[in-house]
């Protein structure tokens, strides 16, 4: 279960934490112990709203503060300041450190985990399905009601499935359950634990916890900082942008809204989709079914690293190809060697990619769309006013369709088929890690040789990440329609296509992006 695209109190704390920070930035302040004076601002007054203490609430806020501004939480267990281990030396390194999501101990409702109950709807009936199924005794009629003795309950179900009423409820802590890799468990105190052996950083049980109590590291300070030294910053904005800040908020207001953020051009990520969808393409003619059984897309570092460390046999079969935000950032750093480059997108794992050796010199920054609409905010842009003066039309239809699922692996068979038309390529698409690891148990039994694989961490593919705006249907369809008014179709149109070998400047000579 996820709360995407329903604004709640959670969405509006994060929103408030991000704008405030970003004002901060804005204003230039070098006194971090007015960071102090926020939680006051975000929770005005005397009488909680949403906890049990107004104190509370704003602890909480604090320590997403102290988040938004990159750095980690406080011991609970130790007295500090909020703005304790805050220095212009700690908060200028503008390279994050994991780990990048983060459980706020003290926020966290310590959901109970798998545990059946009887509501309210039980009707008492004769047959008692439920008590005569329980292979543990573990129910019993109390007061003319189903009663389940949780210390002798093993959790099997069978009460759940047999009940005529639906009386019977599951009970699942949230994150947990949206979590594709079984990372969360409980501390001693029955609150979520993280174990970041396993955590491949998706950011799903942020987007799934009814209380607000993960979070994830950002860099909006570092990256107002940067743009206000008067560093060239290049923002490179992934295909799921689409629709993300208002229907009317077309990608030409957008770019423009961007630059008076302080950025000083906006590409899309279309065009490093398009030269990842050619590689790829490359990449399984060559090597399917010769050298391996099958090939699975690499766009998605949640889903490659999750591939990577459950099924290390499987390895040399996820693409080399490097991921359209990486590629994308190679180019505008030809174009502009003294430039920063800031990949916007709806993915928290990219925040935990930009951190590798091979990445980390492409890529400076990298923000969420919910984080730049708090820049939006503290700088009070009206982005549907904005007037447009320039196309953004870098990518084909085919990059810009990265953003939805299915949408990597179709781009890339469609540039195999226009070589070899007659070649048959079995597909077969995944999203949602638990389904993904479905995906990748049929190919370890043999069921997937000679198959194209894309694997994507959200369910319904970046559309429906973590640090988007939207509700998954509604941005899924706006992605469709933009991809719709490419000029070009495929990914082999792209005029950047011939220059994807050569990794030099001639292929800029076209390129419509100010220098």
């Amino acid at each position: 279960m996820s709360f995407k695209g329903i604004y709640t109190a959670i969405n509006k704390v994060r929103r408030d934490v991000f704008t405030e920070v970003a004002k901060f930035a804005y204003e230039d302040i070098h006194d971090f112990s007015k960071l102090e004076q926020i939680p006051y601002q975000i929770i005005p007054g005397e009488i909680a709203t949403h906890r049990e203490s107004i104190f509370l609430e704003r602890a909480i806020v604090g320590e997403r503060i102290r988040l938004a501004m990159g750095l980690p939480l406080r011991k609970i267990n130790e007295h500090a300041a909020l703005s304790t281990g805050i220095t212009e030396e700690t908060v200028n390194n503008n390279i994050y450190k994991a780990p990048f999501v983060n459980i706020i101990k003290f926020a966290c409702n310590s959901c109970p985990d798998n545990e059946f109950f009887t509501t309210n709807t039980c009707r008492g009936c004769l047959a008692r399905p439920c008590v005569e199924v329980c292979p543990k005794n573990a129910i019993s009629m109390v007061n003319g009601k189903s009663f389940i003795d949780q210390e002798k309950c093993i959790k099997c179900g069978r009460c759940k499935s047999s009940c005529p009423y639906g009386a019977i409820a599951k009970l699942e802590r949230p994150c947990a359950n949206a979590c594709g890799m079984d990372a969360i468990t409980s501390d001693k105190y029955g609150r979520a634990k993280i174990d970041y052996d396993k955590c491949v950083s998706c950011g799903l049980c942020m987007s799934s916890c009814p209380f607000g109590a993960i979070s994830d590291k950002t860099q909006i300070y570092q990256l107002i900082k940067e743009m206000k030294s008067g560093s060239k910053v290049i923002a490179e904005i992934a295909p799921a942008f689409a629709g993300q800040f208002g229907p009317k908020v077309t990608p030409e207001k957008l770019r423009v809204a961007m630059i008076e953020l302080g950025f000083f051009d906006v590409v899309e990520v279309a065009i490093g989709a398009d030269l990842c969808t050619i590689e790829e393409a490359e990449d399984f003619l060559s090597k399917v079914p010769e050298k391996l059984d099958f090939m699975a897309t690499s766009c998605c570092p949640a889903w490659s690293v999750m591939a990577k460390k459950q099924f290390p046999e499987f390895k040399e079969n996820i693409s080399m190809a490097m991921t359209p935000m990486v590629l994308s950032a190679r180019f505008i750093k030809q174009a502009h060697p003294d430039s920063k480059v800031v990949f916007i997108g709806p993915c928290v794992a990219k925040k935990s990619e930009a951190t590798r050796k091979s990445v980390k010199s492409h890529v400076d920054y990298v923000l969420t769309f919910e984080e730049v609409m708090g820049m939006f905010e503290a700088k009070g842009i009206n982005l549907e006013e904005m007037v447009p003066d320039k196309e953004v039309n870098y990518g084909t239809g085919a990059g810009r369709g990265f953003a939805v699922s299915g949408g990597v692996a179709n781009a890339v068979l469609d540039v195999i088929k226009k070589e070899h038309p007659d070649m048959e390529v079995p597909i077969d698409s995944a999203d949602g890690l638990k389904d993904c690891k479905k995906m990748l148990m049929l190919a370890k039994a043999g069921k997937r040789n000679g198959y194209l694989l894309e694997g994507m961490a959200c369910p319904g593919g970046c559309v429906a990440g973590t640090g988007t705006i939207q509700p998954v249907a509604k941005s899924t369809a706006t992605v469709n329609t933009y991809k719709k008014k490419a000029d070009k179709v495929t990914a082999d149109e792209s005029k950047f296509a011939p220059q994807l070998a050569k990794l030099d400047d001639s292929w800029f000579n076209d390129w419509d992006i100010e220098k």
